[in-house]
């Protein structure tokens, strides 16, 4: 394995570890959206465009989702896909 395919498969392992966090730290909890937080302001920009509540399957919904129960299988996948392009993209532009 060359060192463009080790790199590119450590961002993708690092963004599957680092969703989690992320999701909290903009305020997608088990509990629910915290008061105050980044996604309490989408919720709100969410249910202001919907007529007053969040769509089911819309993407601050999906967020909610996977802060409260963590990624499923294919969430996982996706964010490991998208962790390892950014990382051969960033290996490819460094030379």
């Amino acid at each position: 394995m060359d060192l463009a395919s080790a790199l590119a498969m450590g961002a993708g392992a690092v963004a599957v570890v680092a969703a989690p966090v992320v999701l909290t730290g903009v305020g997608f909890t088990s509990a629910g959206i915290a008061a105050g937080s980044y996604a309490a302001s989408m919720m709100s920009a969410a249910a202001v465009v919907n007529g007053g509540g969040v769509a089911a399957g819309s993407t601050v919904a999906a967020l909610q989702a996977a802060g409260a129960a963590g990624l499923s299988g294919a969430a996982t996948a996706a964010v490991a896909g998208a962790g390892a392009a950014v990382g051969a993209a960033v290996e490819w532009m460094a030379g």
